[in-house]
């Protein structure tokens, strides 16, 4: 018989917590679901249509063509099962302990091997930029994925109007360090402030969001308010939260992930099911609110638009 620590057991592989509380619905059914209804968890739980609180709406939104036509996850499921290490390490921790947390007023500095650096306003950046709603597919390392439509504007259109050098080669961010409204920063989960990293080319994609929102409104605190990063063909970790700073550099910038493991979070951490975590496969994932697993896609369903960026890479050895 295998015992699994619960260390190594990743989140796919736990029940989520409302399939078990409603466990009887599927017993009385007999124990058996029809494939369509296992596939979307609407036999096991009623569909949750949770609507967002009372946060600022942002208007003038414009529907983007780059969005997946699948099933989006609720407005409960996105903002309560979270991973934002800052206000804990559980899933639950950042909807519960956030609250005291201020997102505004924000600036954003953007500096570096640039022409113009400069500092944005959160509420310029609302007011110059347009906004776009982006449903993503969005995967995390742990196997569990969502399907989020998150609201904001290409990362290249701001770096554009900073104007890179030749000499900026990757895009370093780092996130706010506040330990008095963030209560994870008071432990030592990872080192503070969070800081990423990625490739100029894979920043300017027009994939790669900035996000200020979800659902129509402002981002909650708990999913990364005021300013959020996007970058849906690699794992959710290199989404950094709560950004203060943007620097373009020559030089591959450290990630809090690689920092911590090196062995179990590479630089790239682009979305491949061919590569395991050391401690679970990635071959698979479960959709949260789905009862059954799901094959992992390639670049979590972006090959088409991305894949040309890693040409000729051994992306076994660059995970």
């Amino acid at each position: 018989m295998l015992i699994k620590k619960a260390g190594q057991i990743p989140s796919s592989e736990i029940t989520d917590e409302r399939l078990y509380l409603n466990r009887r619905q599927f017993l009385q059914a007999g124990g058996v679901l029809t494939a369509g209804a296992a596939l979307t968890g609407l036999a096991v739980e009623p569909a949750i249509a949770a609507a967002a609180p009372d946060l600022a709406p942002l208007p003038n939104v414009r529907k983007s063509p780059l969005s997946t036509d699948e099933k989006q996850n609720s407005y409960n499921d996105i903002t309560t099962y979270n991973n934002f290490y800052e206000f804990g390490t559980g899933k639950g921790d950042p909807a519960a302990n956030s609250g005291r947390f201020k997102p505004h007023p924000w600036t954003v500095k953007v500096d570096g091997q640039v022409n113009k650096p400069a500092e944005f306003n959160i509420d310029d950046l609302l007011k110059n930029f347009p906004l776009e709603e982006r449903i993503y597919r969005m995967r995390c390392v742990e196997a569990w994925s969502m399907v989020i439509p998150w609201i904001g504007f290409p990362l290249g259109d701001l770096l554009k109007k900073v104007e890179p050098n030749p000499k900026a080669k990757f895009v370093a961010f780092t996130s706010v360090q506040r330990p008095g409204e963030m209560p994870g920063q008071n432990g030592d989960a990872l080192e503070w402030p969070y800081v990423e990293g990625l490739r100029l080319d894979e920043a300017m994609h027009p994939l790669t969001l900035l996000s200020v929102g979800l659902y129509g409104k402002v981002l909650p605190n708990q999913n990364g308010a005021p300013i959020r990063l996007v970058v849906p063909w690699k794992y959710g970790f290199k989404g950094i939260k709560s950004v203060v700073h943007i620097k373009l550099v020559e030089s591959q910038p450290p990630t809090s992930w690689n920092i911590s493991n090196a062995r179990e979070y590479g630089f790239y951490s682009n979305v491949n099911p061919q590569v395991d975590h050391p401690r679970w496969s990635q071959a698979r994932e479960r959709r949260l609110g789905e009862f059954l697993r799901r094959e992992t896609l390639m670049f979590n369903g972006y090959g088409d638009q991305v894949a040309s960026m890693y040409a000729g890479m051994d992306l076994k050895k660059n995970y």
